[in-house]
């Protein structure tokens, strides 16, 4: 496999030393990859939905997301046969 590098042309006030092929034929693929191990889904509420949310979470003193997880932890039980 062959990159091709765009240089910009001596005329433009730049020089660059780099090579206008660059062979990788003796690469290694993916040797410096890492497999994420825990993805967070961010999640968007509607305005009514985030305040009522928090208006509860505060009466109950418990953290929005710890209330909005027991909620959906309900509703996974109640859809399950």
């Amino acid at each position: 496999m062959r990159l091709l590098c765009a240089t910009r042309s001596p005329s433009a006030g730049t020089s660059y030393d780099i090579p206008n092929e660059i062979d990788f034929s003796a690469g290694t693929r993916g040797k410096s990859y890492k497999p994420a191990r825990h993805l967070r889904v961010p999640v968007c509420l509607d305005a009514e939905v985030q305040q009522f949310l928090m208006a509860a979470a505060e009466r109950k003193g418990v953290d929005l997301s710890q209330l909005a997880n027991d909620l959906l932890r309900g509703d996974i039980a109640l859809s399950r046969p």
